[in-house]
């Protein structure tokens, strides 16, 4: 498994990472045009992310427009979906139902369980 965890806050990053990084590659992103760039490099590369933990709040560009933004290059390239977690501190409703008409695939609140991200990971065939 290839991913890509996009979190402005170094603690979740890490956090994250690790728990990860017995399943495969692990590139990080402080924000969302950091990640879309890593995104499209990946691809054009190749070698494409499987997976993409996105958080919601982030500078530059939020983690609901970076995911905008992933579909929007995935349906130009006729590529692969990649499978999205978005992940949250914040438990709001808007932000839950905006994920997924954005087409996120899972959505976990912060500090994320690990048993959780587990199981998302068993469903999508990753692990």
């Amino acid at each position: 498994m290839k991913a890509l965890v996009v979190e402005d806050d170094q603690v979740h990053r890490l956090f994250l990472e690790k728990m990860l990084e017995p399943f495969g590659e692990i590139h990080v992103a402080e924000n969302g045009r950091e990640a879309l760039d890593s995104f499209i490099q990946a691809m054009v590369d190749n070698e494409p992310f499987n997976l993409v933990c996105l958080d919601i709040a982030m500078p530059e560009m939020d983690g609901l427009e970076t995911l905008k933004q992933i579909r929007k290059v995935e349906t130009q390239k006729k590529d692969q979906r990649v499978k999205v977690i978005m992940t949250t501190g914040h438990d709001e409703g808007g932000n839950v139902a905006e994920a997924f008409l954005s087409q996120c695939d899972a959505y976990l609140l912060k500090p994320v369980d690990r048993s959780l991200l587990l199981r998302n990971l068993q469903d999508f065939g990753l692990v």
